[in-house]
């Protein structure tokens, strides 16, 4: 398992798709991600401690989480299959502990509110290893560029 330390949102200027960065621990290789406006928003809410007048889907799965006396340990990005990341949140009460299936953006949404680590799985980065998912250090820093450059309006519909 990698950790991410780095969450950054961007905008993939080409397909105009909102985009998730996670970069890793060793400063090697980041994880790029196309997700939805929603998601982003969502994303872009949990980096910026916004919190909305209502509660979000995100906010609810917290309140219910720690209602039921639980505690997210972290998510993990635990699969790439056919063009699809897949996520698992891993929730613990008392002793017992579960696995939760999820989109990575709702775990990285919910991670973020809960302040708990996010994860990638090795073989994650394996099978993209000759793909264009993931990024290098010269590429990362051109869209970190470009990151510093967006607000969080830019994903308000």
């Amino acid at each position: 398992m990698i950790e991410a330390k780095g969450v950054k949102l961007g905008m993939d200027m080409n397909s105009k798709v909102p985009v998730i960065v996670l970069e890793n621990e060793g400063g090697g290789k980041s994880l790029l991600m196309g997700i939805g406006s929603f998601e982003a928003q969502a994303i872009a809410s949990a980096l910026e401690n916004i919190e909305p007048p209502r509660p979000s889907t995100h906010d609810l799965a917290q309140s219910l989480i720690e209602k039921l006396n639980g505690k997210v340990d972290r998510v993990v990005i635990s699969d790439f299959m056919n063009h699809t990341f897949y996520a698992r949140i891993l929730v613990r009460r008392n002793v017992e502990g579960a696995e939760v299936d999820s989109r990575p953006s709702d775990a990285i949404a919910l991670a973020l509110r809960l302040k708990v680590p996010i994860f990638i799985d090795e073989r994650v980065l394996n099978k993209l290893a000759g793909g264009s998912e993931p990024i290098g250090d010269e590429e990362a820093e051109d869209f970190k560029g470009r990151l510093k450059e967006l607000r969080l309006e830019d994903f308000t519909l």
